[in-house]
């Protein structure tokens, strides 16, 4: 009687914490190799086993169980990891910024209840100033000259409506400023949204925190204020 194949030895858990991400991925390739080569080989073996002694199926199937329970325990594995990882990068430093008036930088904002707000910063004073909006496609349906040109920065709302002055619908929008100088040199920009932090979340691994409901990374703050407090009379 044939005798089934034997499951690959099962990879260790991961011992060390600093480098517990790569480990995790090294068993997992090592676990994904050691299978295909036991399919490679129970399939030889079925295909040239003797009609009159066949293979005993509960061995195998035991073997494809256990290979199957080692890969839940190394993916579950990287999920905590991933959770940990998350929470030591940003999100209980985020958390504390809720209620906050916070300064960020972005290019985009969310059009809500038509309007939509930013701040541009001027890196010098210019002579040519022109700003931009432009939607999810790239269009600008938004456009206009500002007359103050000074460096510094300067609040830009824009209420929603495009070129014909077409109410356009809710979403995220990008500010695009160009400036240039006397010269016709480009002058540095930068945008940011600012308002109070209503939440924070995560995605895809990062940290994201919403100020006047647009989504932006809690990286980009640039400045946090405590919001004033009105008071009675």
């Amino acid at each position: 009687m044939t005798t089934p194949v034997a499951a690959p030895t099962s990879p260790t858990a991961p011992a060390a914490p600093a480098s517990t991400a790569k480990t995790n991925a090294d068993a997992l390739s090592q676990l994904s190799n050691n299978f295909q080569t036991f399919l490679a080989l129970l399939t030889t073996q079925l295909k040239n086993q003797d009609p009159l002694s066949p293979l005993d199926s509960n061995q195998f199937t035991q073997q494809l169980v256990q290979m199957s329970g080692v890969e839940a325990q190394l993916t579950g594995n990287g999920l905590l990891q991933k959770v940990a990882d998350n929470t030591a990068n940003g999100v209980s430093t985020a958390v504390g910024l809720i209620g906050k008036d916070v300064k960020a930088t972005s290019d985009t904002a969310d059009l809500t209840g038509g309007k939509a707000a930013w701040t541009y910063n001027l890196a010098s004073d210019a002579t040519d100033l022109k700003l931009e909006v432009v939607d999810s496609t790239g269009r600008v349906v938004h456009a206009e000259a500002p007359s103050n040109l000074k460096a510094g920065d300067h609040n830009f709302t824009w209420d929603g409506k495009d070129l014909n002055g077409a109410n356009l619908p809710d979403g995220t929008y990008t500010l695009r400023v160009t400036a240039t100088d006397a010269s016709g040199a480009s002058i540095a920009t930068t945008n940011y949204v600012q308002g109070l932090v209503t939440a924070v979340e995560q995605a895809n691994g990062s940290t994201l925190i919403t100020v006047n409901g647009s989504k932006v990374s809690w990286d980009k703050v640039v400045s946090i204020t405590q919001p004033a407090t009105a008071t009675g009379a």
